[in-house]
């Protein structure tokens, strides 16, 4: 029976970014268990940790402690963040050094140039303005790309940026944004502004070009009237 589940999971990786993380970490653990039903140990993985980013960050005893998990996985799962740990470090060197309205568009065109699918990233800028990271969401929904309030919400509490600048493409559009993005513009203001980070700006690639929301003057007016202080009161958000 574990077999066919097995072989069936495995076919489900083609449209992978349709698994959850519950199901994506069952089909990761087939090589480091391979006569056992990964699913329950799965979810008390993700019960022990709520996010994949606490989970591949987790030292080894703390691996150890989580029901079903021994020696072997505990150091299968630790190989994996630690080599996750390298790629991110990495991909930071690949990055801008400093982040910059005027020359960023040029950076993310080459970026996305080769892309055929829609991709939502966030790039984490500390308080000097360097570009510390960048965390990538890919398809979630049919022709378009998704971040979900939580998994930026987890983003922010794993990176802890003092500032973000936004990016996404439209592959086979040009770079005009649409209602959805200037509401998820508005939305990730908000975000920002509740958890204290600045919102540098939003850049939509496209085939004719980039749009950056700061650059046309639209980024201050949105931080002006999707502000949380601003929203519920400064008296009340202070408490």
């Amino acid at each position: 029976m574990h077999e066919g589940h097995r072989k069936r999971m495995l076919q489900r990786l083609e449209r992978g970014e349709e698994l959850q993380d519950h199901e994506l970490l069952e089909v990761l653990l087939f090589n480091a268990i391979p006569r056992k039903n990964t699913n329950p140990i799965a979810h008390e993985l993700l019960t022990a940790f709520p996010s994949l980013g606490e989970l591949f960050r987790a030292d080894y005893e703390k691996l150890l402690d989580v029901e079903g998990v021994g020696p072997e996985t505990a150091a299968y799962l630790r190989c994996i963040g630690i080599l996750c740990e390298r790629m991110r470090n990495k991909e930071a060197d690949d990055l801008p050094a400093v982040f910059s309205a005027g020359t960023f568009s040029g950076f993310l065109r080459e970026r996305y140039a080769s892309l055929r699918q829609e991709v939502i990233e966030i790039f984490c800028v500390d308080a000097q303005g360097r570009i510390r990271s960048s965390k990538r969401f890919t398809q979630s929904l049919p022709g378009r790309a998704a971040a979900e309030p939580k998994e930026i919400t987890d983003l922010f509490s794993a990176r802890k940026p003092d500032g973000v600048v936004i990016a996404h493409n439209h592959p086979d559009a040009p770079a005009r944004p649409s209602a959805e993005d200037d509401r998820f513009t508005a939305q990730m203001q908000l975000l920002c502004s509740a958890n204290n980070i600045r919102l540098y700006d939003h850049i939509i690639v496209g085939r004719d070009g980039a749009y950056s929301y700061f650059l046309v003057g639209r980024m201050e007016e949105i931080r002006r009237n999707f502000n949380i202080k601003t929203i519920v009161g400064e008296k009340l958000y202070r408490g």
